[in-house]
């Protein structure tokens, strides 16, 4: 799993037709029927090296020889018990429908928002509902004091990992786990 934390505000237009309002309980079951699967062509490859007394890491991307389908590193029926125990969840709307959703955690000892789940449905993808989320995870944080975001990311999920690169998000670590 890739970390990536943001360093610098990113100014893109948001679709007006994106509601982002907190999470109510009628949400969750069109959230958690979603299709939560995304398809990916790269990767990220970690190679290790040891130099002396040190280890030193390097990520590259590579391109696969053909596309993946990744599933969601999360159980999406576990929202309906875990959205109370999140910090902040919003829901994107697009008229009545949900689109999309973002869940966070706060770690105020840390002085960081972590970002836990960032889903948008299938049919949404490419129209700015996940810009929307981040933009509003990045204000909520703001307004709690946070001094920094973090997305953490499986490291085959490219579009995610564009998405966030492309609001400024930097890469801060690596879990193999």
């Amino acid at each position: 799993l890739a970390g990536l934390r943001h360093s610098s505000s990113c100014d893109d237009s948001l679709m007006t037709d994106i509601q982002i309002r907190p999470t109510v309980a009628s949400d969750l079951p069109r959230l958690m029927g979603m299709d939560h699967t995304i398809t990916s062509d790269h990767v990220w490859q970690l190679e290790l090296r040891r130099d002396g007394g040190q280890m030193l890491a390097t990520f590259r991307e590579v391109r696969l020889p053909r596309p993946i389908e990744l599933t969601y590193p999360h159980d999406p029926f576990a929202l309906a018990d875990e959205w109370k125990r999140k910090s902040m969840m919003y829901t994107a709307h697009s008229g009545p429908d949900p689109v999309g959703y973002v869940c966070l955690v706060e770690r105020m000892a840390a002085s960081v928002a972590w970002v836990t789940d960032l889903v948008v449905a299938a049919a949404a993808r490419r129209q700015g509902v996940a810009s929307a989320l981040i933009a509003a995870s990045q204000a909520w944080a703001a307004e709690r004091g946070a001094r920094r975001v973090m997305i953490e990311m499986q490291s085959k999920n490219q579009p995610a990992i564009r998405l966030a690169q492309k609001h400024g998000y930097e890469f801060c670590g690596y879990n193999d786990q």
